[in-house]
């Protein structure tokens, strides 16, 4: 069909409608980004909707001789902080239970059993609980590059950072992810 830019072009233009492509383009993704940061799915859920429609309601600010996708993502991830420190105020603890209650996957192909699903269900909420324990814009910034899909520059641009410091944030928290993975299935091998 059309671009993301074309596309908004259209939308300011009256073709409402047509805001309806961008939202099957990129909800599964900030839904991902969402509740590994959140824990929810329900929170995450608001979180999206609430990003579609600060985006819908500030379509006139588009410009587009930049990325939509970094444009959305940014006011996504502004969401997210605010979400992220009304939720710091009044502190609540994060428990692995707590990461798997509304937990929704994106469907299964038809070849994957039910056992292929529920360990994937597992491993994604024992990824999101790690996440939560590095810091924040390491984390956003792996978010970012795995469950947006973002490239490098893009993931610069929505944090507001330099290219490098991107790439850094998101190398750190790979190697902090390996060394927590590695300290998980050490301990899980010195348990059998």
């Amino acid at each position: 069909m059309y671009d993301d830019a074309t596309i908004m072009k259209r939308v300011c233009a009256g073709e409402y409608l047509l805001f309806d492509e961008l939202v099957i383009r990129y909800r599964k993704r900030l839904l991902r980004f969402a509740w590994s940061k959140f824990g929810k799915f329900s929170a995450a859920e608001d979180l999206v909707q609430e990003a579609f429609l600060s985006a819908f309601a500030a379509r006139e600010t588009y410009n587009p001789s930049f990325a939509f996708s970094t444009w959305l993502w940014t006011i996504f991830l502004n969401l997210c902080r605010r979400h992220y420190k009304r939720e710091q105020r009044s502190p609540r603890e994060i428990s692995h239970s707590s990461m798997t209650d509304d937990v929704v996957i994106p469907e299964p192909s038809s070849s994957e059993t039910p056992l292929q699903i529920a360990l994937k269900t597992e491993q994604f909420a024992l990824l999101a609980r790690y996440l939560h324990e590095l810091p924040e814009v390491q984390a956003d910034a792996l978010r970012l590059r795995f469950f947006g899909g973002m490239k490098f520059t893009e993931i610069a641009l929505t944090m507001d950072c330099s290219l490098s410091a991107a790439k850094i944030r998101v190398k750190n928290g790979l190697l902090q992810l390996a060394h927590r993975f590695s300290e998980a299935s050490t301990s899980e091998g010195d348990a059998s």
